[in-house]
């Protein structure tokens, strides 16, 4: 089933952007999951990997159905928020309450554990593989962000209240989700801060994962306002999805936390309701 959605609940004044944007239900996962996180596509497009806290593992999807095809690491992992891909194709997990991240080569459906990463860090709930050759890795219960090049730290941030995901900016810098303090935060690849998205009309509640498209606009769930916000290049809060209230079905979630984009499509983690689902993002010119 496809179902058109105008996704009308924008916070901001409207914009031309804003009034053109809708999004096409595609599909939405029915297999065993529980309370998944963030997500990430893998390099080649073929496998949807899924942090699934609650079962302890890296589920693996099938990008187009949302089947389940496989999955990694319920044997050691414990309370697995996050998943990134590096450019040679190595998984790098967050293993949260193993107080790690966890990497692992993937050949074919099959994952091997050859490293890990943990100094400095304490309940890590957000890892980015940077091309800069760098590892970021947030620690939500020791609220910092460190910096690994070749297994050491390098560089950290300190200050922050639970961050959360750190996804790469077309220009190298990084956004981090401050989830405590509920804004998003523009780092420089050496942790300094450079921007900051708070208050209104945001207006962020946990915010938790996100992903940044090829021309900086930024899709970022709000957890606790149960809501998709889409922001532009130029900090304009373009559109909304979902209502400040739980629920489930078409445009609604409760408590979503992972997002992965891959050109006009979107895959979202409905976490409160134990399900990925899938949009297709369109302007009403295209």
């Amino acid at each position: 089933m496809r179902t058109w959605l105008a996704l009308g609940l924008v916070l901001a004044a409207p914009t031309l952007a804003a009034q053109s944007l809708s999004a096409e239900f595609i599909a939405a996962s029915t297999g065993s999951m529980d309370n998944p996180h963030d997500l990430k596509l893998s390099p080649d497009g073929r496998h949807l990997l899924v942090s699934d806290v609650g079962n302890d593992r890296v589920l693996i999807l099938d990008p187009e159905t949302l089947e389940e095809r496989g999955s990694f690491g319920a044997d050691h992992q414990s309370g697995t928020h996050d998943v990134d891909f590096d450019a040679t194709g190595r998984v790098y997990v967050a293993d949260t309450h193993n107080g790690r991240v966890t990497i692992y080569t993937l050949d074919g459906l099959e994952a091997t554990l050859v490293g890990e990463l943990g100094e400095r860090i304490r309940g890590p709930e957000g890892v980015l593989a940077h091309p800069n050759g760098r590892v970021y890795v947030a620690g939500a219960w020791s609220g910092n962000v460190v910096a690994y090049e070749d297994g050491k730290v390098v560089a950290e941030l300190t200050g922050l209240a639970a961050p959360h995901d750190l996804e790469r900016a077309p220009n190298g810098d990084n956004w981090l989700a401050d989830a405590g303090n509920d804004r998003m935060l523009l780092l420089s690849q050496e942790l300094e801060i450079k921007r900051e998205l708070k208050g209104p009309p945001y207006d962020f509640d946990g915010v938790r994962y996100q992903d940044v498209l090829p021309d900086g606009t930024l899709i970022a769930a709000d957890k606790n306002n149960h809501q998709i916000k889409i922001i532009g290049p130029d900090g304009k809060l373009l559109l909304v999805l979902g209502e400040r209230a739980p629920g489930k079905g078409l445009g609604r979630f409760r408590t979503p936390e992972g997002v992965e984009v891959r050109g006009d499509i979107v895959w979202l983690s409905d976490s409160g309701n134990d399900r990925v689902v899938k949009y297709r993002l369109r302007r009403a010119t295209d």
